[in-house]
């Protein structure tokens, strides 16, 4: 009912169908099928969502059987994120993940689909069926998408190489949808996302600057919420979001504390990660990169109130609490990839010195008339780039 709610439906009737056998025709047996008939005409159901994966054949049957429409949950997932991408690479994502979706579901009741467009010229024949016109568009329309995705993902790839040239570390949240990534985002970086109490509230990667408790800038990113039974084709199309996380030095696996099936939400969100290492996304180290935060404490009367084991954090996003020690634990962690790196540079060498303090923390400094000397954590690949021969 949640995904239903997300997209604006007004939910009139819902029911918990057993499935002892599933049936090729309809899914639902005989006696399923004619009990939720008979409550879709009492209620003037205009549309019927069915919580599963049905075939083109089964979504057919069941709309004849129930004079309605019907979507399955796949599709309902489709049409959410149709309404929610506002940027050009989730707009494409979207339409082409509908595009596939709907390439094998052109079997519907339409008579209009069973018609034949005539031949051409003095020759004749049966010509060309209107499905078969159809799938060949949609084909046609799929390879455009996926030209211009294209183009999206090397203009992200140039975006990331350049980060790189200025490489703050990445941090990425990631957790089950509704969890409160986008209220903890907002909380952190000062930002003001999207952030409603609704399913897939975020669809389209945000990044923003932060400074740790240290004195690190750090980019923060926000991603899409995971769900249960996440089609793979989703998976596919979002790929690009999911970007973000293979490449973050931090990952923030946000968690709902207050959810009744919270330990369920963590264990799908988990299964999509291994997915992505499955499919060569993520590395396999990424468990040594991630920190879990219990948020939504406030429900729960604070975050000493919230039982966290393992490393976990509980803060609330809402109110802030919490956030100084996830702060905290954020530059700790960024910390052990940090070397310790000692310096001596001319008092008058202030290019220098600032570019220091801005991409490292500086742990210790002492000035005489030998000049400046520093004692500066810096990323490997920064630590690189300052003892260039030329400056940086």
């Amino acid at each position: 009912m949640g995904l239903a709610g997300a997209i604006g439906l007004v939910v009139v009737h819902s029911a918990i169908l057993p499935l002892r056998l599933r049936r090729p025709s309809t899914l639902l047996g005989e006696g399923q099928v004619a009990g939720q008939r008979d409550a879709i005409a009492r209620e003037e159901v205009e549309v019927a969502v069915v919580d599963a994966q049905l075939s083109p054949v089964q979504q057919r049957n069941l709309e004849r059987a129930w004079n309605c429409k019907v979507i399955d949950r796949t599709g309902l997932i489709l049409d959410i994120f149709g309404e929610r991408a506002v940027t050009r690479e989730g707009t494409l994502q979207v339409e082409l993940a509908h595009l596939d979706y709907q390439r094998s579901r052109l079997v519907r009741s339409w008579t209009h689909l069973e018609r034949q467009r005539g031949g051409f010229g003095f020759l004749g024949g049966p010509g060309e069926t209107q499905i078969e016109a159809d799938r060949r568009l949609i084909g046609e329309r799929i390879v455009r998408l996926k030209r211009e995705l294209e183009q999206v993902r090397r203009t992200r790839a140039l975006h990331r190489g350049a980060r790189s040239r200025v490489p703050f570390p990445v941090i990425a949240l990631v957790g089950y949808t509704n969890a409160g990534k986008s209220t903890l985002f907002n909380a952190m970086t000062g930002a003001e996302v999207t952030a409603r109490d609704q399913l897939f509230a975020t669809l389209d990667p945000t990044m923003r600057g932060i400074r740790l408790p240290s004195g690190c800038r750090a980019i923060l990113s926000d991603t899409v919420g995971f769900i249960s039974e996440l089609p793979t084709e989703l998976v596919a199309a979002f790929r690009a979001t999911l970007e973000e996380v293979a490449n973050a030095d931090v990952i923030l696996h946000v968690r709902d504390a207050a959810h009744p099936d919270s330990a369920a939400q963590r264990a799908d969100v988990l299964n999509v990660l291994a997915g992505m290492v499955a499919d060569g996304m993520l590395d396999e180290d990424w468990p040594s990169r991630t920190i879990e935060v219990l948020n939504k404490a406030d429900l729960l009367g604070g975050p000493e109130h919230v039982p966290a084991r393992n490393g976990a954090i509980a803060v609330s996003a809402l109110t802030g609490a919490g956030l100084d020690v996830l702060a905290a634990a954020i530059d700790a962690r960024i910390a052990e990839g940090m070397e310790i790196a000692l310096y001596t540079l001319p008092a008058d060498d202030g290019a220098r010195l600032a570019w220091l303090y801005r991409h490292g923390e500086v742990v210790e400094r002492y000035d005489d008339e030998g000049g400046v000397h520093l004692t500066v954590r810096l990323a490997p690949a920064d630590r690189a780039r300052f003892e260039q021969p030329t400056k940086p």
